[in-house]
């Protein structure tokens, strides 16, 4: 009896493993919180700046859940015709994953959920989201050079800037000489992914100038508002502040993000600050480090609030299908 027991369990625990570790990484850091600084300290940060400043910043970090809807939308036009709500849903759910669950393991999620909504096929959706993400880091780099090249203020780091966020642009009017040169020059096992990333692209000029557009469009409003968040909160400069956000999100970005962010996305937003010149001063670390978990904690309610409203929202599409 004991032996079947245990037999039922394994399965079980094997499951939900993931959700398990990311709950208990989530309490830990509930606690940890509480212990090395207390809530009401947290909480009485967004206090001094107004409970308005949380609305609007709310507000703006739920409008690019919708961008993010429409670029999926304009990038399976016929597959998602009429069908918006529904694919607003599936978005929100796809990033809560990603910000809760570790190692960018959420990505999975992504064409599984694509193939059983809308019958869009694995390697499609596969590779048009490998695009869509090099298309995300290249926005979410050129957002915070924006940020850089305004606190510099000097001509050679707006030329800088405008040679960055134009390098897609030119990739991708010299896409087929160079895929042809890398499908020359790659081993043969990663010809298949080279492939699948060439599938994956939009399919003429225009197309690729609405997904580029939006994507810009997407990532400035959220490193923005990150940023407007550390200035409120953490006393930073426009500089540091730029670079805090884009450290939080790269954390969030590369494979070494923990469950829910715990940790490591307050970290990215520390170091990227510091390395765009925030105060190194013990009492100027102790603000940031308040700052950066309240804009951690900003992101995760966001992504929360984002998922019940799509939910609500998709209902009244049960009929679409």
């Amino acid at each position: 009896m004991k032996i079947d027991m245990l037999a039922s369990r394994k399965p079980w625990l094997i499951r939900n493993a993931t959700s398990l570790v990311t709950l208990a990484s989530v309490a830990a850091y509930i606690l940890f919180i509480q212990w090395f600084w207390g809530w009401g300290d947290i909480l009485a940060r967004w206090q001094e700046a107004g409970w308005q400043t949380l609305a609007v910043a709310m507000l703006l970090l739920l409008s690019t859940y919708v961008l993010r809807t429409w670029r999926i939308h304009d990038y399976f036009p016929r597959e998602t015709a009429g069908h918006f709500r529904r694919l607003l849903r599936l978005v929100q759910v796809h990033n809560l994953l990603n910000v809760m669950m570790p190692f960018r393991s959420g990505e999975v999620s992504f064409p599984l959920l694509m193939r059983k909504e809308f019958a869009v096929s694995l390697p499609r959706a596969t590779s048009a989201l490998l695009v869509m993400r090099l298309l995300d880091l290249h926005a979410l780099l050129a957002a915070a050079g924006f940020g850089l090249a305004l606190e510099k203020g000097h001509a050679l780091a707006w030329l800088l800037w405008l040679a960055f966020a134009a390098a897609p642009a030119l990739g991708f009017g010299l896409r087929r000489p160079l895929f042809r040169l890398l499908h020359g020059a790659v081993p043969s096992r990663l010809e298949k992914l080279l492939s699948e990333v060439e599938a994956g692209l939009p399919v003429d000029g225009l197309a690729f100038f609405r997904a580029w557009g939006v994507t810009l469009v997407n990532w400035s409003v959220k490193v923005a508002v990150l940023a407007w968040v550390l200035v409120l909160l953490g006393d930073l400069n426009l500089g540091p502040a730029f670079g805090g956000a884009l450290g939080g999100e790269l954390s969030s970005v590369l494979p070494v993000h923990a469950p829910g962010g715990v940790g490591t996305y307050p970290a990215g937003i520390t170091a990227g600050a510091l390395g765009f010149g925030a105060d190194h001063a013990e009492g100027a670390l102790a603000v940031l480090g308040k700052a950066a978990v309240n804009a951690h904690l900003l992101i995760i309610v966001s992504s929360v609030v984002g998922t019940l409203l799509s939910m609500l929202v998709a209902r009244g599409a049960a009929g679409e299908r």
